[in-house]
């Protein structure tokens, strides 16, 4: 299968009035078109850092990273954010919904940064309904985030981290703040959507509900990430 992710010998060293403080050290990953993988571990051990980089929200101190063969850190600011709109789809713990928007326009939102000579044959707001509906939220689409409950708002992120049709979909503790049957339930639509839309899942995690739903599982300790085997 073809490579989709390949993060080699990543460092992450922020400056500190006494010595760096390292939180990355040497992780190397490297993920297929399609595949899906968690990463665990315990708190303040660098996962939410790692997914930062992996979306390029942050660079790292050595190291590279490659999407679908481009690295994009090579890329210039604006390129970048070209290049992060279009590959990357995000879910949040705490969802970052707009509250002055309805649901269909906050999982439109992603597509307004692609109308500058972006592909246009798909309606966006055909294609936003279509994943509203999909993750089960059809008669929602005028309500306002605060309208909806926790797992509505986070079916809501969902869709809207698939909107661009993703070659990567990041999820930071995507069940971290739900009840355990809404976790439950969003961990079968995530696990589903993902095979659907054929995006490499990657997904940070304290769940074991959630962690066994993925293909590989991986363990951060003390910054240095461990791949392991998944029976």
């Amino acid at each position: 299968m073809a490579v989709c992710l390949d993060a080699e010998s990543i460092e992450k060293r922020f400056p500190t009035p006494g010595d760096d403080l390292v939180v990355l050290r040497d992780v190397s990953m490297s993920l297929a078109k399609g595949e899906s993988a968690v990463i665990m571990g315990p708190s303040g051990s660098g996962k939410s850092t790692l997914l930062n980089i992996l979306g390029t929200l942050d660079s790292p101190t050595r190291g590279r990273i490659t999407i679908e063969g481009c690295d994009p850190f090579e890329l210039s600011p604006r390129d970048l954010a070209r290049f992060r709109n279009r590959h990357i789809g995000f879910i949040f713990q705490d969802h970052h919904l707009l509250g002055q928007c309805s649901v269909l326009e906050n999982v439109a939102l992603p597509t307004l940064a692609r109308m500058d000579g972006a592909d246009r044959s798909e309606d966006p707001t055909a294609r936003a309904r279509a994943l509203l509906d999909r993750v089960g939220l059809a008669d929602r689409l005028d309500h306002r985030p605060a309208e909806l409950s926790g797992g509505e708002r986070q079916r809501v992120a969902i869709a809207r981290a698939l909107i661009n049709r993703p070659s990567i979909v990041l999820a930071d503790e995507p069940t971290g703040n739900l009840d355990r049957a809404t976790a439950e339930r969003i961990v079968s639509l995530l696990g589903d959507l993902h095979r659907d839309e054929g995006a490499t899942l990657i997904a940070v995690t304290h769940s074991q509900v959630l962690a066994g739903r993925f293909e590989r599982r991986f363990d951060m300790v003390d910054g240095t990430l461990m791949s392991h085997e998944v029976s």
